[in-house]
């Protein structure tokens, strides 16, 4: 493969002997059948139409792309116009068909995420599972027949499952011992921060998930510990694992659901789901001893199974709801989820012995997985087609020959209208961030009044010192966060931030919020500037001789929303930073603080350390702390605020100038690409076709799952 410029001097691109070639080759049908056997024929038909539906799609943009290389190939002197239209087919050309959706398995120590992942790939032990002890020591992702996402330097090839097990070993399991304490074997976990592992194409797991083993609730290893946050952050589904037996309460437990709501609030995640593991294990005795009497009386262990996890759910379904409607909107996606909590058992999966395969869940699992990744292709692909018609309708447009005499003064009309627009856009989003203000400052009030009752909590342990002083010095050392193998948890910084958290997180979600308008989102206040932009194109279009159909006026309604929807993830980035403001900011005022107290040793260093910690508190905190917090927390606001603005502007009046170049003023002889326009105007009234046909079948499918007998009783009797 060679490298070469592109003609407008813009970044290299990899360029093969057949340049003029499709970028993207056409899948064999029988590849494509064999990536789709995973879902049932209902969902394989919709599928099946919404990727041919992209595949069209780029092979028109394909040849678009080709014509208009051609056009301009030997000349020295491209229009800007012309060159902003092919690096803007390139790179729909080049944009993969979608993001992989991650899911993230999320829990303590042998809570039974490894377990649970072998199940549902249908390898029983292919990642390590050891009872009690800490087995999967480092980030794992599982998927089937996708690419990686990280570039490896160390790839394990195996056709077989068990053999590449073995081979994963020592990278993902923390060193074994033999009975009498010594090393079993030689394993580099530590060196390792992240493994993935791709798995042939599966009937049961389709191509395009990630699930991801995240292990504890962080790493001691600070690298590695950032990495966890970030591997979290980019979850669009978290499960979070508890084991039956320590679902009812515990401080790890809480803190992986707090952890889990956050990265809603700071991360892509949009819904969370408890699954509850083992729930096979059950002492009868015991519980028929512990259970209400007048209940209907229990005959069998699976009885009491059932009844237990039926039990869980409703008890866990209203705790976690009620957590959830505390920090998100009342309407947020995960609360209008059908399942919020699953008890699961990977043993009964295998064996089989008192639950059926459906009674243990694993298959309700799988079947969530394929319904997410079917909603995001058909969303990804409604967009992908939209843009491409956008571009296509452009690209035709500049061969017009329709005279338009007062065009220029048009679309200067137009650019006034869009600045006033703007303004308004502006006023918007700054009282929309504004409902900000009064919970950050009755949360720094909270954290004035307690951070004292905090700090006590985090430094203060019940049994003493003891073992705590090198605890405490690694905490230091790592400004305020510590995560520990045996310990919960550690981060100074952000419990001090907790009772400023506990305020905004309601109001912050609002802003952040996608689907459903609300009073207090960001997105509507976009969605308004641009169904008005929309409007004026469709008046001013009429209005000038644009004909109701034409080319033109189509196009700057494509084009404006395509604009919107970049900016739309451009704020989807800027979220984490400006929620994760005020723990920064507080570790930035406390640096100093944790700096002087990790030097200490010595007599009574541990607690010379604490003392070292709240005095370095207090000073802050009578200098403005965690009002610095919240300026920073607003100054990250405006800069997202200026940051719409700015890219607004720029890329509407790029817009503008691009669509009033015609004619001799942008290329007087650019390809005729009238064929590829009438194909994607074609695909594009596809989509609702598609939209519809996936409608019907999905109304049927679920006629026909009222309608099939339900089964009872395990299909196995005990070997």
């Amino acid at each position: 493969m060679a490298e070469t410029k592109d003609v407008f001097g813009q970044e290299p691109h990899p360029v093969e002997d057949d340049f003029f070639e499709e970028p993207t080759r056409k899948r064999r049908k029988s590849d494509r059948d064999q990536r789709f056997r995973v879902f049932p024929s209902v969902e394989q038909s919709s599928l099946k139409e919404y990727e041919k539906l992209e595949s069209r799609t780029r092979r028109v943009l394909s040849n678009t792309y080709q014509k208009l290389i051609q056009s301009v190939f030997l000349d020295d002197s491209v229009p800007n116009g012309v060159k902003y239209l092919i690096n803007r087919l390139l790179a729909l050309i080049e944009k993969p068909t979608s993001d992989p959706i991650y899911i993230g398995l999320f829990g303590s120590t042998g809570a039974g995420k490894s377990s649970l992942i072998n199940a549902i790939i249908q390898q029983a032990m292919f990642l390590p599972v050891s009872g009690e002890s800490i087995c999967t020591s480092c980030i794992v992702q599982v998927s089937s027949g996708c690419c990686g996402q990280y570039e490896a330097k160390i790839h394990l090839l195996s056709d077989q499952a068990e053999e590449l097990s073995n081979k994963l070993d020592p990278y993902i399991r923390m060193q074994r011992r033999d009975w009498d304490g010594e090393a079993a074997e030689m394993h580099i976990w530590p060196l390792i921060k992240h493994v993935e592992v791709t798995l042939p194409k599966s009937d049961l797991i389709p191509e395009g998930v990630v699930l991801v083993d995240i292990p504890g609730t962080g790493d001691f290893n600070s690298k590695r510990d950032e990495m966890w946050k970030k591997t979290i952050d980019k979850c669009s589904v978290i499960w979070v694992i508890s084991d039956v037996e320590r679902v009812s309460g515990g401080r790890a437990h809480e803190d992986l659901l707090n952890e889990s709501i956050k990265a809603c609030q700071r991360g892509l995640c949009r819904d969370v789901a408890l699954v509850v593991t083992k729930t096979d294990k059950l002492h009868l005795p015991e519980y028929l001893r512990e259970r209400k009497a007048g209940n209907q009386a229990i005959q069998s262990q699976r009885e009491a199974v059932l009844e237990r996890n039926e039990m869980i759910k409703l008890q866990r379904t209203r705790i976690l709801k009620e957590k959830l409607e505390r920090k998100l909107p009342a309407d947020f996606k995960v609360l209008e989820a059908s399942d919020l909590v699953y008890t699961v058992s990977a043993q009964e999966y295998w064996q089989q012995a008192l639950l059926t395969e459906e009674e243990t869940e694993i298959p309700k699992l799988r079947e969530d997985i394929r319904k997410s990744l079917l909603v995001k292709k058909k969303r990804t692909v409604t967009k992908y087609v939209t843009e491409a018609f956008g571009l296509l309708l452009l690209t035709d447009s500049f061969n017009s020959t329709q005279k338009l005499p007062n065009e220029h003064l048009h679309v200067s009309d137009l650019w006034r209208f869009t600045e006033e627009k703007v303004e308004l856009l502006e006023k918007a989003i700054t009282q929309c961030f504004a409902c900000m203000e009064r919970p950050l400052k009755e949360g720094v009030r909270t954290a004035r009044t307690s951070y004292r009752c905090i700090l006590r909590a985090c430094l203060v342990r019940s049994k003493g010192n003891q073992g705590f002083h090198q605890t405490l010095k690694a905490v230091c050392l790592k400004n305020g966060v510590y995560a520990s193998r045996t310990l919960a948890r550690i981060d100074l910084n952000e419990a001090l931030t907790q009772p400023i958290y506990d305020q905004i997180d309601p109001v912050f979600a609002s802003i952040f919020r996608t689907g459903k308008p609300a009073g207090l989102a960001l997105m509507p206040h976009l969605d308004a500037f641009k169904y008005s932009l929309q409007e004026k194109m469709m008046e001013i279009g009429i209005r000038s001789g644009w004909k109701y159909d034409s080319c033109k006026k189509n196009f700057l309604i494509q084009e404006i929303s395509a604009i919107l929807g970049g900016l739309e993830d451009h704020i989807l980035r800027r979220k984490r930073r400006i929620y994760e403001s005020l723990t920064a900011s507080i570790q930035s005022d406390l640096k100093l603080c944790y700096e002087e107290a990790a030097q200490i040793t010595g007599k009574k260093a541990c607690e010379r350390m604490k003392d070292v910690i709240r005095r370095g508190v207090d000073r802050q905190v009578a200098e403005g702390m965690f009002e610095r917090a919240q300026e920073r927390m607003q100054h990250q606001f405006q800069q997202l605020k200026a940051g719409i603005v700015e890219k607004v502007k720029g890329s509407i009046a790029s817009m503008l100038a691009l669509a009033s170049s015609q004619g001799d003023g942008l290329y007087k002889e650019l390809a005729d690409v009238g064929s590829e326009y009438k194909e994607m105007a074609k695909l594009h009234r596809s989509l609702r076709e598609a939209a519809e046909n996936a409608r019907l079948r999905k109304g049927m499918q679920e006629f026909l799952l009222r309608a099939s007998p339900r089964k009872a009783g395990p299909r196995r009797t005990p070997l």
